[in-house]
């Protein structure tokens, strides 16, 4: 088995080593992740290893991000279990900070994307995208890696980094990489956990009702038509509530008019005790 990456806990570490590497003349990765980690966050160092010479992936459960009712409490941390997937991926370092790192006494700056955080998941999480914007400029800033990748699962938090990014200037290279799915089609998620088996069995619904709503919209059907009838597909199945389901452009998530490309289709939806997203391109 590969060793496991050393293990920083601090940004003067962390700038250490990074600055080391620099100084070698190597290039740095960085994936921020949560933890729980899963065949998802591997893809996404494999990739990182083809644009980068050292790879950094850092664990912290942004509580910032997570509103009052949500599962920060209840979200897995298993950071011994990540440890060994991040040696089989092989990462050479670890940062994992704790709360009073990342959010010190007297923290007061908030960042936040207009815009793009006021649609989709951000109007049923209201203040998500701001802990989220926050927590990955503090990450990237703390790092200062040459490029950081993030899942297109999450593809509105995607565009939200992306506009981040380059409103602040930061001098990072922002890739996402393609989400890692069950063989029945199921998308990769810390939170499929919480899934029981019955519940398992109806998940993937979700993402046959999308693929089938991008392939009629593909075909030239309206896609407020192929949304709703989408929407119904995924309650129909078994799912408890559809917080959206829509057909947004690709680049800026508006609203995507018949004909329009390159766009996407995203949704998410309540089975049980999880609320899964997903999304497919038109």
């Amino acid at each position: 088995m590969a060793d496991a990456p050393a293990v920083v806990r601090d940004v003067a570490a962390l700038r250490r080593q990074v600055a080391a590497w620099k100084q070698q003349g190597l290039s740095v990765a960085l994936v921020p992740t949560m933890g729980a980690l899963h065949r998802g966050h591997a893809a996404l160092m494999a990739r990182a290893h083809t644009l980068a010479r050292r790879v950094v992936a850092t664990i912290f459960v942004n509580p910032t991000q997570f509103g009052p009712h949500e599962d920060f409490a209840a979200y897995p941390r298993q950071e011994a279990r990540d440890l060994a997937l991040l040696a089989e991926a092989g990462v050479h370092l670890l940062y994992a900070p704790n709360v009073g790192v990342m959010y010190p006494p007297g923290f007061a700056t908030t960042v936040r994307v207009a815009g793009l955080t006021e649609m989709l998941c951000g109007l049923v999480r209201p203040g998500h995208f701001d802990g989220v914007a926050t927590v990955v400029t503090k990450l990237v800033l703390q790092a200062q890696p040459d490029v950081a990748l993030f899942g297109e699962k999450d593809y509105q938090q995607l565009a939200v980094i992306r506009r981040c990014a380059a409103d602040l200037d930061i001098p990072v290279r922002i890739v996402g990489v393609p989400t890692v799915r069950e063989a029945d089609g199921l998308a990769l998620s810390s939170r499929n956990a919480y899934l029981s088996a019955a519940e398992r069995a109806v998940a993937p619904a979700l993402y046959r009702a999308i693929v089938a709503a991008a392939a009629g919209i593909a075909a030239g059907a309206d896609p407020a038509a192929a949304t709703a009838a989408a929407r119904e597909a995924i309650l129909a199945a078994g799912f408890g509530a559809v917080d959206y389901v829509e057909a947004r452009r690709a680049d800026t998530l508006a609203p995507l008019a018949r004909g329009e490309r390159p766009g996407r289709v995203l949704a998410a939806a309540r089975l049980g005790r999880a609320r899964l997203i997903d999304n497919v391109e038109i």
